[in-house]
């Protein structure tokens, strides 16, 4: 698949595995400041904001200069955001709000950029192989071996996760300086607004995008109060949170290793996935009360999430133009990650309100309701022929 495309996965890979220390981390230093699931669900607000405030921004800048080289200022940004926070752990709670909402800030690029640079690398017919692989070794990364090592320093050393998280992006920079692609000379000035007005006139993507949207706005709403939710009714400890992230994430390592094939064999592979997810999100909410039961519900989840990511990002790299990909792709995150503040402050008002179990009842009914809104288009503009060439 080429040189290029090995060290944009490599420090892709690199960069998740800092990305998932540092998602054990943060909750975890923010209950020894705190026990209130409101002031606790401001960290996953203040940390999702930044996608409604600047993606639009980060994807005009995307289709305007070079992809590479924005790339590495942004790792090399998150890193020393991420040794500021390892400085000042101990501070106010302020302070953790503030340093998520910039790390926040600095994401944006690397997600913006991240998928022309895929498109620039990866023949087209080669498309799920790479987001299927992306998938996969970012998942491994950010939730299998992630957590549990984030969750394991933190033990040790309340900076350390910090201190490893901006080493892993200093990693990932030097990496992606290896690469040897076509210098991009700076465009005219790209419309900001023109990947929004081009994604509302497609059926196909406007449907994947309320979908994905829905979906991570529930996502939110349970991931807002998690780590109260494993403590409280699983009995887990800080190493035995960021071990119950990584068994969430097996799920998403065979999702996208298989989602090639599944998508090429099966016609509704992925209209499969919308009606599976809720279901299991009701069962974590019912019938589990043991972490086995627990993490086997959210591991069948988190394939079938996978397996409908892989699908969707090779669909867009398809069928958007080149050089409104980067804005296109923004904004898509513009709406599918800008509702994730929202819920996770709904998540947290919620189960502050009625319980930890709340957030997921009220997630259950929404995507629900969605998804079966949704099928009817999926099936039609969102089958195999549409896919793959």
């Amino acid at each position: 698949m080429g040189r290029n495309w090995y060290l944009l996965w490599s420090g892709s890979a690199i960069s998740a595995l800092g990305d998932g220390i540092f998602l054990a981390a943060l909750p975890l230093l923010a209950t020894t400041i705190t026990q209130d699931p409101k002031l606790i669900a401001g960290v996953s607000f203040f940390g999702a904001l930044p996608w409604l405030l600047a993606a639009l921004p980060a994807g005009a800048a995307a289709d305007r200069y070079d992809g590479r080289r924005l790339l590495i200022a942004a790792l090399w940004v998150q890193c020393g955001l991420m040794g500021l926070l390892a400085a000042f752990h101990s501070a106010h709670i302020a302070f953790l709000y503030g340093m998520a909402f910039l790390i926040g800030t600095a994401e944006n690029v690397p997600r913006a950029v991240g998928q022309p640079l895929i498109k620039a690398t990866v023949e087209n017919h080669l498309l799920e192989r790479a987001n299927g692989r992306l998938f996969a070794s970012q998942a491994v990364a950010l939730q299998f071996v992630g957590p549990p090592l984030g969750g394991l320093l933190f033990v040790m050393a309340v900076p350390a996760p910090f201190w490893v998280n901006a080493l892993t992006f200093a990693i990932a920079a030097l990496l992606v300086t290896r690469m040897r692609t076509e210098r991009k000379a700076p465009t005219a000035r790209p419309r900001v607004r023109e990947g929004l007005r081009w994604l509302g006139q497609h059926k196909a993507l406007r449907t994947i995008t309320v979908v994905s949207a829905t979906t991570n706005l529930c996502i939110a709403m349970t991931m807002a109060t998690l780590v109260l939710f494993a403590q409280q009714r699983l009995g887990l400890s800080g190493a035995g949170f960021g071990a119950f992230l990584a068994a969430l994430a097996c799920g998403g390592v065979a999702g996208g290793l298989l989602a090639e094939r599944l998508l090429a064999r099966y016609r509704n592979a992925v209209t499969a996935t919308v009606v599976l997810i809720p279901l299991l999100w009701l069962g974590i909410a019912t019938v589990a009360h043991d972490l086995v039961t627990v993490a086997a519900f959210a591991v069948v989840s988190s394939f079938c999430t996978a397996v409908w990511g892989v699908a969707t990002s090779s669909f867009r790299q398809r069928v958007v133009p080149t050089e409104l990909l980067g804005r296109v792709s923004s904004a898509q995150t513009l709406i599918t990650w800008g509702v994730q503040p929202v819920g996770a402050l709904l998540g947290g008002l919620t189960a502050d309100s009625f319980g930890l179990l709340a957030p997921w009842y009220v997630a259950v009914v929404l995507r629900t309701a969605v998804g079966l809104l949704s099928l009817k288009s999926l099936r039609t503009h969102f089958t195999l022929p549409t896919l793959l060439p």
